[in-house]
C-alpha cells in the first residue's frame, strides 16, 4: 500500500514511491522540506543508518512540534521551524555543504484543512486566516481588507485559475466597504453568489480559496527558490523528489527538472561534437508517477498527487 497514516489523522500520498525515489544511502545527509505530520520522515529514518542525518522543515508550529518530539527520540534529526526556501541558509548554518537528497510534499497537509480555526477550508466557518504560520506574516482577512481590487482580481485569476476573477474582486471590494469579509463563511457565500456556472463536484469557492492560500504562503515563489538551491547542493548522484498536487506547482518542477536535464542550447554557429557538449546537471529518474487506484480510493486527496523525481549526475 502507498499510503500511511500517521498518528495525527494525516494520510502520507505517495509514501513508498517518493521515499524509494531518493534512493536512500544509509550514511547519507537528507532534506525533508515539508515535514507536515513525518510520515515520510519516518520512513527516511527507518532506511537511514545510525550515522544518517535528516534535516525537516515546516513552517506551520503544529508540524514543528511533532518533529521536535521525534528528534527528542532520535538524535538523527535536525528541525528547522521555516519555509523550505531558507534551505541553503539554514544549511550553511548546519555546517552542512552537500546533502544526498531532498523531497517535498508540496501543499496543505490534512490537519491543516480539517482544523477549523486555520481558515484553509470553505466547509467549515472559521476566522479567514489561511498562513501556514499563523505567527507571521498577514492573514488572508487582513490581506482582502487593504489589496487593490486589480491586485484581488490577479492573484484569483493567476493562482486559482479563475475566470470569474474580475466579477469576484469587485464584490470583495464592495463588500468590505460596508461589513469586514473575516470568516471563511463569508467569502465562500460572497463568490458563490458571483459564480454562477460551477465546475462538477466543485464548490464555486474552489479556485478562489486556493488562490488566496497559495498567495498568502508564497508557495510558488517558495518552489521557484528551493529548486536550484537543492540542485546545487545535492552531492553526484543524490536525489530531488517533489509531489505536487495542482498543475501549477507541477509545472514549476516540471520545467525546472527538463531544463536542467537538457545540454544547454548551442548558438547556431557553433560546431561541437555530442561527447564534448558540457552535460546538464540533473538527470530525470523514471516517468511523473500517479497514485495507484487503490490509493486514490483509500484517500481522495490523493487523486491530483503527481511525483517527479531527477538526480545530480555530474
Amino acid at each position: 500500500m502507498s499510503e500511511h497514516k500517521s498518528d495525527h489523522g494525516h494520510v502520507t500520498v505517495l509514501l513508498h514511491e517518493a521515499v524509494n525515489g531518493l534512493n536512500i544511502q544509509p550514511a547519507g545527509i537528507y532534506v525533508d522540506g515539508t515535514f507536515g505530520r513525518g510520515g515520510h520522515s519516518r520512513l527516511i529514518l527507518s532506511k537511514l543508518g545510525a550515522e544518517g542525518r535528516l534535516i525537516v522543515f515546516d513552517k506551520d508550529p503544529q508540524a514543528i512540534a511533532v518533529a521536535t518530539e521525534l528528534a527528542k527520540q532520535d538524535k538523527r534529526v535536525v528541525v528547522v521551524h521555516n519555509g523550505f526556501s531558507s534551505l541553503q541558509a539554514e544549511l550553511e548554518k548546519l555546517g552542512i555543504a552537500g546533502i544526498d537528497g531532498a523531497l517535498f510534499d508540496l501543499g496543505v497537509s490534512s490537519p491543516q484543512i480539517d482544523e477549523v480555526e486555520r481558515g484553509f477550508s470553505f466547509r467549515f466557518d472559521a476566522p479567514l486566516d489561511m498562513r501556514m504560520d499563523p505567527t507571521r506574516g498577514n492573514s488572508a482577512a487582513q490581506w482582502l481588507e487593504v489589496a487593490d481590487e486589480q491586485d484581488i482580481h490577479e492573484v484569483i485569476r493567476n493562482y486559482g485559475e479563475e475566470r470569474f476573477s474580475r466579477q469576484i474582486a469587485r464584490a470583495i471590494v464592495q463588500q468590505r466597504q460596508e461589513v469586514p469579509i473575516t470568516t471563511t463563511r463569508q467569502l465562500a457565500r460572497l463568490v458563490a453568489q458571483v459564480v454562477h456556472t460551477r465546475e462538477r463536484n466543485q464548490d464555486p469557492a474552489t479556485r478562489t480559496f486556493q488562490a488566496i492560500r497559495i498567495f498568502i504562503n508564497r508557495e510558488l515563489e517558495e518552489i521557484d527558490e528551493v529548486l536550484p538551491q537543492v540542485m546545487n547542493h545535492l552531492h553526484i548522484g543524490g536525489r530531488l523528489a517533489v509531489i505536487s498536487f495542482h498543475s501549477l506547482e507541477d509545472r514549476i518542477v516540471k520545467r525546472f527538472m527538463q531544463k536542467y536535464s537538457k545540454p544547454a542550447p548551442l548558438p547556431r554557429w557553433a560546431v561541437v561534437k555530442e561527447a564534448e557538449r558540457e552535460q546538464p546537471p540533473l538527470k530525470l529518474i523514471g516517468k511523473a508517477q500517479k497514485p495507484t487506484a487503490e490509493e486514490v480510493a483509500n484517500n481522495p486527496r490523493s487523486r491530483s498527487a503527481v511525483l517527479r523525481v531527477a538526480e545530480r549526475s555530474h
